[in-house]
């Protein structure tokens, strides 16, 4: 559905709630260049699981106020597509971390000051840049589709080369790959969620935080 008739008829249905759900549709600093979309806006299909805005994550700790998925917008649209080809074979995706403050890179790396699994804060991470998604596939009850280990599972297993899995487990992350490579998203060897818009380069990182009134 066109995004502008998404907000048109957010705003009939829900009156002045609609306009402020919406006022966060952007996160926009126009002196640093930053202009991140949260994607539900555009897509109401994606499955949300933002695990840093609960205790269920490798921290125990919650990190985000509230759970949102912000993406530069041609990253957010190139997903939107690969989301209607999962679709089209009766699978949804399942987000758990989007756009990352960078604020909150700090405090990952305070728990796991390891570059294979958390980017070094001063370096920035991919998803500071709003260019990278963690992410998931489920089927059309909302089961997730299995893939050999949980979200953030730091070891061998949730590697990409790591074959030493069910036939089954295999298949479906080859599935999460395929599909995503199409739109010019790119896995990491150490998870098996993690995918980076080829592209991220041309954005800068940001501190931006949402708001979750």
């Amino acid at each position: 559905m066109n995004p502008q008739l998404i907000r048109i008829l957010m705003i009939l249905v829900l009156g002045s709630s609609g306009m402020n759900l919406l006022a966060q549709q952007y996160l926009e600093d126009e002196e640093d260049g930053v202009r991140l979309v949260d994607v539900t806006t555009l897509d109401t299909n994606f499955v949300l699981d933002i695990r840093y805005a609960t205790t269920n994550n490798f921290t125990e700790k919650q990190m985000y106020e509230c759970g949102r998925c912000y993406l530069r917008e041609p990253v957010a649209q190139l997903l939107i597509q690969a989301q209607q080809e999962f679709m089209e074979m009766g699978y949804r995706i399942k987000l758990y971390d989007c756009y990352r403050p960078r604020p909150i890179q700090y405090k990952l790396w305070e728990v796991v000051p390891d570059a294979r699994y958390v980017a070094r804060p001063w370096v920035g991470s991919v998803h500071n840049r709003g260019g990278a998604v963690d992410l998931t596939l489920v089927d059309s009850v909302g089961q997730e589709l299995k893939m050999g280990t949980d979200y953030d599972y730091f070891g061998a297993e949730a590697h990409q080369d790591y074959t030493d899995l069910p036939e089954e487990v295999l298949r479906n992350r080859a599935l999460l790959r395929d599909i995503l490579k199409k739109y010019h998203f790119s896995p990491i060897r150490t998870e098996w969620w993690h995918f980076d818009y080829n592209k991220n380069k041309l954005y800068p990182l940001s501190d931006l935080v949402w708001d979750c009134n």
